[in-house]
């Protein structure tokens, strides 16, 4: 998952992620790591929150955009 990449990208802090998202740090670090996997709906939350698609979130495109 292409999570840490984006967010880093961003600039955003694993910290501020997880409040924008309403969940805790660790389970952002987990994502991160391999070590938990998110389910499909904070897969699509965070694909929301950055407007990428979720296809390219999972490493299944190169392509950011979401289909329209």
């Amino acid at each position: 998952m292409r999570l840490r990449e984006i967010r880093k990208a961003k600039g955003i802090s694993q910290l501020k992620l997880a409040m924008e998202l309403n969940t805790n740090q660790n389970t952002i670090s987990r994502y991160e790591t391999g070590e938990r996997e998110p389910g499909i709906n904070e897969l699509i939350k965070i694909a929301d929150y950055f407007n990428v698609s979720v296809d390219y979130l999972l490493e299944r495109t190169n392509n950011p955009k979401k289909a329209e």
